[in-house]
């Protein structure tokens, strides 16, 4: 276990700040994202360069969103940070994010997808709660996007739980506890190797990513298994992996390829869980905090710590 670094809990009216920390956004999806959080009672503050386009597919260059970025930790007016999207290259702001500054000035930033580096890189430098979950032009954009008892319940501090009505079902039977740890899978492999190695030793460990075959998720799996990542996990979760099919193959071709790659893992695993990729009712997830994981005919996530200091 680790001595997190808690922020506040946000208040149900909190002055928010919103980034761009990857890919650019639609405009009109953002301000409809805006709008969402507007009508949960939140005050939204764009940051500068929200709506940056370029260099590339870059929401501007590292140091324009690693400006915003630090302005929203250090703005005592925000009580948390929203993100508008993933994408790619939040990998590209890793060298420049100031720890120190961060934590000085720790609140819950709400992020998915490509923003897994960043997140896990601060649970692991400075104990920051990741809080894994819906964004604004993915999610707060569209009707029925957010799961917003979860959102509101890590915001708070409430303790609260997932399963079947979030989308969760069992593969592999047990019951386990663990510090809840992970976020997109491709995310997590394509850090091994790197200064920003993923540190998934002895976790209860969440995995989710999307439009990937399920051979591709089995060589992903391979690869964190052959690096020594599952060494030590307790169990895991695997998110909705949305679009993760084969055309004409079998259904349960994804569950197969998951419990034959897995087959010397023998702790629970769940799949299904509505976080990260999903369809609908984007569940948050706060990584960093212990869960108990109970797979049996049901498959539940009970979160036991608060993110947030209360």
């Amino acid at each position: 276990m680790i001595s997190l670094l808690k922020p506040q809990a946000v208040p149900p009216d909190a002055q928010v700040a919103v980034v761009s920390p990857a890919s650019t956004p639609q405009p009109d999806r953002v301000e409809s994202g805006l709008e969402a959080l507007r009508a949960l009672g939140y005050d939204p503050q764009a940051s500068e360069h929200i709506l940056a386009r370029g260099p590339l597919y870059f929401a501007g260059t590292p140091e324009m969103r690693l400006h915003d970025l630090h302005h929203a930790f250090a703005d005592e007016e925000a009580h948390a940070i929203f993100s508008t999207r993933g994408g790619y290259g939040s990998n590209y702001l890793l060298d420049g994010l100031d720890l120190d500054l961060i934590a000085e000035g720790a609140k819950p930033w709400l992020g998915s997808s490509d923003l897994t580096a960043p997140q896990l890189w601060l649970l692991d430098q400075i104990q920051l709660p990741a809080f894994y979950g819906p964004m604004l032009s993915g999610d707060f954009a569209r009707e029925d996007g957010v799961h917003t008892a979860s959102l509101k319940a890590a915001f708070s501090g409430a303790l609260y739980s997932v399963g079947t009505p979030e989308g969760m079902r069992p593969l592999q039977a047990g019951r386990v506890r663990g510090t809840l740890y992970g976020g997109c899978l491709s995310i997590l492999v394509a850090m091994l190797g790197t200064p920003y190695e993923p540190q998934t030793e002895g976790k209860l460990l969440f995995l989710e990513d999307v439009s990937a075959k399920p051979y591709q998720i089995d060589r992903m799996l391979w690869q964190l298994q052959q690096a020594g990542k599952l060494e030590g996990v307790r169990g895991i979760v695997f998110g909705e992996m949305l679009h993760c099919t084969s055309p004409g193959a079998p259904p349960d071709l994804l569950d197969e390829a998951i419990l034959n790659v897995l087959d010397d893992f023998d702790g629970p695993i769940a799949i299904g869980l509505r976080c990260g990729h999903v369809s609908r009712q984007h569940v948050t997830l706060t990584l960093g905090v212990e869960a108990e994981l109970t797979v049996g005919r049901e498959a539940q996530l009970h979160l036991l710590e608060p993110a947030v200091a209360r």
